[in-house]
């Protein structure tokens, strides 16, 4: 409600992380699990859609329109319009159609599926090392993640330094664009010895909310939002600004997605 009344001023990733009463991180992370884009992109979205329904309707002057959507100039709105859209405003008002334009509507929250959750227990977690592949992803592009774990399997057992047999997928260094590094890897005594390919975290030693996820692995995204979106904003708790993982060991069967998993949720305090 606050982006949909405001979106025509002045908007900012802090303001409308403040607003909300959550950390930079905890705002654009919730916000991109649960829309599947960032929330500025978001915004960027809708202050067009809006300006396209005002061409598309005749508005006779294109740069009261781009006043009206935040832009401070018919330029800085035709590149912006453009890039959204792949047309220009000015087509948009000849044609008087928008059928043809992919417009970012209002989120309707309530539409949003979210999976019950089992209370998690809390965890004083010890610091370790976790190395592995790793890509930057967004929330538009984690299809990918289940390719990037493909590729990390032949290495499982000959990554130099590997301690145990448990595997990680680590979400951290986290933009305001809602996009992440995601490392599939192990546990490992050290960086020296690492090949130069390999990405590597260091996991803090720090107070965690542990989930479980006992569901197949391909509904893995509705229990993260539910955790996200749902059991932290009620929790009174705060997400801290650090790597969450997600913890597989020897119950889970890479083979058929079953056997469950946690999900480790970095707390503050």
């Amino acid at each position: 409600w606050y982006i949909e009344s405001r979106f025509a001023g002045e908007l900012s990733l802090p303001a409308i992380a403040r607003h909300a009463g959550l950390s930079r991180y905890q705002m654009a992370r919730a916000f991109a699990i649960a829309a599947g884009l960032p929330v500025m992109r978001y915004v960027r979205g809708r202050r067009l859609s809006e300006a396209a329904r005002s061409l598309a309707a005749g508005a006779p002057d294109i740069l009261a329109v781009a006043l009206d959507a935040g832009y401070g100039s018919h330029e800085a709105f035709t590149r912006a319009f453009r890039d959204q859209f792949g047309v220009t405003p000015e087509s948009v008002r000849a044609e008087r159609r928008l059928d043809t334009l992919d417009l970012v509507e209002p989120i309707k929250m309530d539409e949003t599926p979210i999976t019950e959750l089992a209370p998690p227990r809390f965890v004083d977690g010890q610091a370790f090392l976790v190395a592995g592949l790793g890509e930057r992803h967004t929330h538009e592009s984690i299809s990918a993640i289940p390719a990037l774990w493909q590729r990390f399997v032949p290495h499982y057992g000959h990554v130099p330094g590997q301690v145990g047999g448990v595997t990680y997928g680590v979400c951290c260094n986290a933009g305001d664009d809602g996009s992440f590094d995601y490392i599939a890897g192990v546990e490992v005594a050290e960086i020296a010895g690492l090949p130069p390919e390999y990405a590597r975290v260091r996991i803090p030693a720090r107070r965690y909310a542990v989930f479980r996820h006992a569901d197949h692995i391909s509904a893995l995204h509705g229990t993260v939002n539910a955790i996200w979106n749902r059991w932290l904003p009620q929790s009174g708790l705060t997400a801290a600004d650090g790597p969450d993982f997600e913890r597989y060991d020897e119950s889970f069967d890479a083979e058929t997605g079953l056997g469950g998993l946690e999900i480790w949720v970095p707390i503050d305090g």
